[in-house]
C-alpha cells in the first residue's frame, strides 16, 4: 500500500498524506507505513497488519464461508460489494482467525478500511462475534483491530443488530475470564465504537486515530462549539479517560505481546482444569 496515489513511475518514492514530504518506499515500508518526518500513521491493509503484528506463518484465517446478501435490495449494493471484493481481494470488510504472538495463541479479527470503509454489516458482526466466542471457548486472549466508519447503511437494521450481538459476545469472554484487547486505528467511529470496541478490558490506540460517534460535520451541525483542536482524536480521547494507552505502530507488537503474556498466561491452566 502506498501513502498516496501520487508516486514516481518506478514506485521508489511515496508522498506522506499528512506533511506531503517525499519518502523512500523501502524506508516507508520498513517503518510500517509511518512517516519518518511527521510520524503520521498511514492506514494498513489487513495483510500488512498481520505481518506487522503476529509471528511469521502463524496466522490462520477462519470463518471464510460467510458472505453478505442484499436483504434490503439496496440500490447498487451488490455491484458496490462485488467491486470492493475485487479491489481488496477480501470477502468482506473484516477477517478473523487465530495467530500467535511470541508463541502465545490468540483469537483475532482485523478490520480493513479499504473495503467499504470497514463498515460493519451482518458478516463483519458475525466474524467479530465468532472471534470473541472462539476466545471464550478455547481460553485464548482476543485482539480486535478496529478501523471502521460505523454500521453499513445498505443492510439497515441487520447492520445495527450487530452492535447488540457483538456486545453480548464480549460478555461471554468476561464470563470465561478471557481478556479482550481492542486496538483503535484510524478511524474508529459510530456503531463500532458504540459497541464491542469501547467495552474491551484493555483499549489502546494508534496516535492521532480518528475516534468518535458522529463525524465532525455532524457535530458542527448539532451546534457543538469550543472544542479543542484534537477533538475526536486519540490524544483527546486519552485525556477524556476512554483509552488506556496510545501506542506507536513500531511498539504495537511488543505491547500486545506483553499484555497477552500478563493477562492470558494462565489461561491454558484454566482450560485444562488445573
Amino acid at each position: 500500500m502506498s501513502a498516496s496515489s501520487s508516486t514516481a513511475p518506478s514506485q521508489s518514492f511515496v508522498q506522506c498524506k499528512k506533511c506531503r514530504k517525499t519518502l523512500f518506499t523501502a524506508e516507508f515500508e520498513a517503518a510500517l507505513h509511518v512517516c519518518t518526518y511527521c510520524g503520521h500513521h498511514h492506514r494498513l491493509s489487513w495483510k500488512e497488519r498481520v505481518e506487522a503484528t503476529f509471528d511469521p506463518g502463524s496466522w490462520e484465517e477462519l470463518d471464510t464461508e460467510i458472505y453478505s446478501g442484499d436483504p434490503l435490495e439496496f440500490p447498487d449494493y451488490p455491484m458496490k460489494y462485488a467491486g470492493s471484493q475485487k479491489k481488496t481481494g477480501m470477502r468482506d470488510s473484516l477477517v478473523s482467525g487465530t495467530a500467535k504472538l511470541d508463541g502465545n495463541k490468540v483469537s483475532t479479527a482485523i478490520n480493513d478500511f479499504h473495503f467499504m470503509g470497514g463498515s460493519m454489516g451482518s458478516v463483519n458482526g458475525e466474524k467479530i462475534t465468532r472471534a470473541l466466542e472462539r476466545g471464550a471457548d478455547e481460553k485464548i486472549p482476543v485482539i480486535i483491530f478496529c478501523a471502521s466508519g460505523g454500521a453499513r447503511m445498505q443492510e439497515g437494521l441487520l447492520s445495527l443488530m450487530q452492535m447488540a450481538k457483538t456486545t453480548a459476545a464480549v460478555e461471554k469472554c468476561r464470563e470465561a475470564g478471557v481478556p479482550f484487547i481492542s486496538v483503535f486505528t484510524d478511524p474508529t467511529m459510530a456503531g463500532v465504537l458504540a459497541s464491542y470496541a469501547s467495552i474491551a478490558d484493555i483499549i489502546i490506540s494508534e496516535p492521532k486515530a480518528l475516534i468518535g460517534f458522529a463525524g465532525a460535520r455532524v457535530s458542527a451541525q448539532a451546534g457543538v462549539s469550543k472544542v479543542p483542536n484534537d477533538f475526536q482524536h486519540a490524544e483527546f480521547v486519552l485525556r477524556s479517560g476512554m483509552l488506556d494507552k496510545i501506542v506507536e505502530r513500531r511498539e504495537m507488537r511488543p505491547t500486545l505481546s506483553t499484555l497477552v503474556r500478563l493477562l492470558g498466561g494462565n489461561l491454558e491452566g484454566v482450560k485444562n482444569g488445573s
